[in-house]
């Protein structure tokens, strides 16, 4: 990471009240290990990060507990913080608990949702798009985990909200990669206003379905990248 960006997120952090500057480092590790810049296995210098982003010891380690939470990283006494690794078979195993949780949350949203809340997916859908435009991976990537969430939010199920948080939080950084790929990036999007339409006219089964052929898509490239880590275009 260049000094510019050190410098620009020394800044930013700065500007943080000191009891919240666990949520912003927080969000800023998660998108590192997300995109791959901080990959499985390693372990994360606390120095490095309390001198380059000036702040104390106390945000980092909140953070690194959030993101233990998650299934990002693993905390040893004496030992820090180290990204997780997940191998084919885990991430599926995680994927094919993932693919169940929407097809339930799927036909139920198509019932309850409000008309404000298609309307808000309706909204962020849109956003995304122009995220995609832009090239701008990540908050595509942001944007597009907010409207997956949404979707099993609008099923209003507490249960069903909470248990798909945290088990897709698990295996963020394989679905962000199956985005790599510009193809399947490009195919995704298009993928998603079918399933807004869907959803719009409250077609359960076939939501169901468009998620889970939506989430093997995805899977197919990202499984390319976990074993190749190199980048595709």
């Amino acid at each position: 990471m260049g000094e510019d960006r050190w410098q620009a997120l020394s800044e930013e952090v700065a500007g943080w009240p000191r009891g919240q500057r666990s949520t912003f480092v927080t969000n800023f590790l998660r998108d590192l290990i997300v995109s791959g810049e901080i990959p499985p296995g390693e372990r994360i210098n606390e120095r490095i990060l309390t001198e380059r982003l000036g702040i104390s010891r106390t945000p980092l380690r909140e953070a690194f507990k959030i993101l233990e939470g998650e299934g990002l990283v693993s905390i040893r006494p004496n030992a820090g913080a180290t990204v997780v690794k997940l191998s084919p078979e885990d991430v599926e195993d995680s994927l094919e608990i993932l693919i169940g949780l929407e097809s339930i949350g799927a036909e139920r949203a198509a019932e309850r949702a409000t008309p404000e809340m298609i309307e808000e997916i309706a909204e962020l859908d849109a956003r995304m798009v122009e995220a995609f435009e832009r090239r701008e991976l990540m908050d595509y990537f942001h944007i597009n985990q907010d409207i997956h969430q949404k979707i099993i939010d609008a099923a209003q199920n507490e249960a069903l909200s909470r248990v798909y948080s945290s088990e897709s939080a698990r295996i963020r950084r394989f679905r962000f990669a199956g985005n790599r790929d510009h193809a399947r990036w490009a195919q995704a999007v298009a993928e998603h206003a079918q399933i807004l339409e869907a959803l719009r006219r409250r077609q359960g089964p076939l939501l169901r379905e468009l998620l889970r052929a939506h989430h093997r898509a995805g899977w197919k490239i990202a499984r390319k990248a976990l074993e190749s880590p190199e980048p595709t275009d």
